[in-house]
């Protein structure tokens, strides 16, 4: 995923407008809980896009990844993290 918001960020075809866009059409919460942290983890300048995730956020907490076993509340995106998931280990 983070590979993949790198060549996005990178690329001339990039919208921030539309990505929320998309985001909104799944009509699922936690996508924002899990884009919001990933772009302010690793791309902390694209202020656009953060503060709309922000702007969505449910009540409830989402893990980063379903199928991992997390124990770690980032609050600020009401967000279960994996245990030793970091900026350092996610590349």
């Amino acid at each position: 995923m983070i590979d993949m918001l790198e060549a996005y960020f990178d690329s001339r075809h990039r919208d921030s407008k539309l990505l929320i866009r998309y985001a909104d059409q799944l009509g699922n919460r936690a996508v924002f809980k899990r884009l919001g942290f990933l772009i302010s983890t690793f791309f902390g300048g694209e202020r656009e896009i953060v503060d709309a995730c922000c702007a969505r956020l449910s009540a409830g907490n989402a893990k980063l990844d379903p199928k991992l076993p997390a124990y770690r509340l980032v609050s600020t995106w009401r967000l279960w993290v994996p245990a030793g998931f970091s900026k350092e280990t996610a590349r």
